[in-house]
């Protein structure tokens, strides 16, 4: 019989960091651009790909997620097809 893969599940102290280290470089990006002695058109050219930059590796983290996901339930729908041809290939020899 076939056991589902356990679901792994991250703790409480990962996410703080993983958010408090995302937003720590967040905000240390931004008081640099802030802070560099250049024209502001400069520091908004900067600050208009640190958007672009926070926007597109959020959807590449989700793209990349969804194709992973997507990948299992494949490969778990391939196995009960193989599954189910056996038993009906043991039912057929008994």
């Amino acid at each position: 019989m076939h056991t589902p893969a356990p679901q792994q599940k991250e703790s409480a102290a990962w996410i703080f960091q993983t958010w408090a280290a995302f937003l720590l470089s967040l905000s240390m990006t931004t008081v640099g651009i802030v802070n560099l002695p250049v024209d502001n058109w400069v520091k908004g050219f900067m600050g208009m790909g640190m958007a672009f930059s926070i926007g597109s590796t959020f959807s590449l983290a989700k793209t990349m997620r969804d194709l992973h996901e997507s990948r299992r339930l494949t490969a778990r729908i391939d196995e009960a097809k193989v599954e189910r041809l056996l038993s009906q290939h043991d039912n057929l020899m008994k």
